[in-house]
């Protein structure tokens, strides 16, 4: 009859350490693919680094520089972000009928309107094909009296064979007139809106932004035009991205030692019903 060992003599079970259940296959794919993780991190805070420096940025002055029109924008194209606010010169007439009452506007913080109208521009001085127009602001008044009678005057004799200079500015976008108010209110100096009142638009190209006219017209008084603020050649939100990509691939490091430490944890609690391994990495001496 065969005899059951004493318990003493049963050999002793070690649980396996944190290094030994980290080098098991399975942990080492998860480490593979948290390096995957990591690497497309590392290249997206690389590119956010690359961008957030600028290594040709404009040169200091240039919006202040007076330049033809057609060398600054096409008709129909955004305005690139270094040339808002760039002084151009043009040529050409305005249109009669065409001139409308700006409302909202701040010039040099004070309160009032703005009177602009359809412009159209010489061909041989925009280099353009084709009937073109540009949206310009013409004077600013405090009194909604005074841009109206200036526009009305503007309307029925308007300065013809005319050159042109100022700043160009994007396009503000077309804003809701006020509720119960007068549907055909600007409120913002939007090209599109005004085209949506000009007369004589078949075939006409117009561009995006609009001119600040440096001469003002009608009797009004000239509209404040600061030369624009320069820009920094670093962008700092673009490095804070870059600082948070470089975060994330730190955290899928930590993730893998994380997952795997709570793996070891419960197997050694399992062999050894211990469950306060706090800052032990080996449960148990070998000999």
């Amino acid at each position: 009859m065969t005899s059951t060992p004493p318990v003493d003599d049963l050999p002793e079970v070690f649980p396996p350490t944190l290094r030994e259940v980290m080098v098991r296959p399975f942990w080492i794919g998860m480490l593979g693919l948290a390096l995957l993780v990591a690497g497309v991190f590392a290249w997206l805070g690389q590119w956010q680094l690359g961008n957030a420096i600028d290594t040709d940025p404009p040169a200091a002055g240039m919006t202040e520089q007076v330049r033809p029109l057609g060398d600054v924008v096409e008709p129909g194209a955004p305005l690139p972000e270094p040339l808002v606010g760039q002084r151009v010169q043009v040529g050409g007439s305005f249109v009669a009928g065409d001139f409308r009452v700006i409302t909202s506007r701040f010039d040099d913080g004070d309160p009032g309107y703005w009177v602009a109208g359809q412009f159209r521009v010489d061909p041989s001085t925009a280099g353009t094909d084709g009937p073109t127009s540009l949206a310009v602001a013409v004077g600013f008044t405090s009194d909604r009296a005074a841009a109206d009678e200036a526009a009305a005057t503007l309307d029925a004799a308007p300065p013809q064979n005319v050159n042109l200079s100022g700043r160009l500015i994007s396009d503000e976008g077309a804003k809701e007139p006020p509720r119960d108010g007068d549907p055909f209110e600007i409120s913002a100096m939007s090209p599109p809106a005004l085209l949506s009142q000009w007369n004589d638009t078949a075939d006409l190209d117009v561009y995006r932004p609009y001119l600040v006219s440096a001469e003002a017209f009608g009797g009004l008084r000239g509209i404040h035009s600061p030369a624009p603020t320069e820009l920094s050649s670093v962008n700092w939100l673009n490095i804070f991205y870059a600082v948070e990509w470089a975060v994330f691939a730190g955290f899928a490091f930590y993730m893998w030692y994380r997952l795997a430490r709570d793996a070891w944890e419960k197997e050694v609690e399992a062999l050894t019903g211990d469950d306060d391994l706090d800052g032990a990495e080996q449960p148990s001496a070998r000999p």
